[in-house]
């Protein structure tokens, strides 16, 4: 199948990299529908170290961050779906600053840019322009604490910036302090205004998170400890409260391996994690309840390192992106266990993120 025949029949994808380690910056691929697939169709370094990319809700725009010292966002209008086999994303404007360093993360809530600064330990809100562009920073929240770890938490890290199902509540993981931080989006003054936070166990370095589809639970994933905390979730109250704690790996001892990302099925009865070090995918069974995650088996992951795992938009397909190997593989997911089999893999230097859109 053609690049071109791919793109329309599958979709397409975006890949973000590193380019101080040799990645060609962000990625669009087309997506074959048959064999979930990926052929590069173009590439620009316009950004150093895209890690990071979100799509506008219309898809016609791609967000990332350039996670440098600095600190800024760029948007690239995305081509064409008929015409993704002949331009990459095209830039919109110059880099815009987000007043923070090391951005890791980024999402898009209404009308705004969130980007979360891992380096400074805060979420910048940018507001987005007609036409997708991303304006000066509004506002920034600069979280506080640390954390028992003396290497990774002297202060606050935050590494993930997400809008709860529905919108009201924005939700951001600090790997420095242990917590998550609870705030709502002030869209008239452009800011986050703080309104709780939920402490995690000491050292568990909180990553990222996930929300279950039933939209009362979520499931936060440690990177300093291969731990899952099960939270129920109130939306009504913007209320976090942990109520189990689940181990993603078997038997591996704390510091050998680092989790990175966590996917729930669209149906809700499975979960996965990509652990780095383990270098492996590890398969969780979710109880009626949602409650009780139970570690059914890891998997390879492809490759090295995985710093990122995202279901494709039909919820068959996992696709991981592997940083130290340089690939992107993906996997078919057995309906009836969870368990993925690999299908594929697509070359990808220092790779570090995928978005379907």
């Amino acid at each position: 199948m053609s690049g071109d025949s791919a793109g329309r029949d599958g979709g397409r994808a975006f890949i973000g990299s590193f380019t101080s380690a040799g990645g060609l910056g962000v990625i669009a691929a087309a997506v074959d529908a048959r064999t979930g697939a990926l052929t590069v169709v173009g590439a620009t370094d316009d950004v150093a170290d895209p890690s990071y990319l979100a799509l506008s809700p219309d898809g016609t725009v791609l967000y990332a961050v350039s996670e440098t010292d600095e600190g800024a966002v760029a948007a690239f209008r995305t081509p064409d779906t008929g015409a993704v086999g002949h331009t990459p994303p095209r830039l919109l404007a110059d880099l815009v600053p987000v007043r923070g360093s090391g951005p890791t993360h980024l999402t898009v809530a209404d009308g705004h840019l969130l980007t979360a600064n891992y380096g400074s330990g805060s979420v910048s809100v940018l507001p987005v322009a007609a036409g997708g562009r991303p304006g000066p920073v509004t506002g920034v929240l600069q979280h506080q604490g640390s954390g028992p770890d003396p290497d990774r938490q002297r202060g606050p890290h935050t590494h993930q910036v997400v809008a709860a199902p529905g919108g009201r509540w924005i939700l951001s993981t600090d790997l420095g302090a242990d917590i998550v931080r609870i705030c709502s989006l002030d869209t008239t003054a452009g800011e986050l205004v703080p309104y709780g936070e939920t402490a995690l166990r000491p050292g568990n370095g909180p990553r990222h998170l996930a929300f279950h589809p039933a939209g009362g639970h979520v499931y936060v994933l440690g990177e300093l400890e291969p731990v899952l905390t099960v939270c129920r979730w109130d939306p009504e109250n913007g209320v976090l409260e942990p109520v189990g704690r689940t181990s993603v790996l078997p038997g591996v001892p704390r510091g050998a391996s680092y989790p990175s990302e966590v996917a729930v099925a669209p149906d809700g009865r499975f979960l996965w994690v990509a652990n780095r070090g383990h270098d492996s995918i590890a398969v969780l069974a979710l109880d009626p309840m949602y409650e009780k995650p139970e570690l059914l088996t890891t998997v390879p992951c492809g490759g090295r390192w995985p710093r990122d795992l995202v279901l494709d938009p039909t919820g068959r397909r996992l696709y991981v992106a592997n940083e130290r190997s340089g690939d992107v593989t993906w996997f078919d997911l057995d309906p009836a266990t969870g368990v993925p089999t690999r299908a594929g893999a697509l070359r990808a230097p220092a790779a570090s993120c995928v978005v379907f859109g």
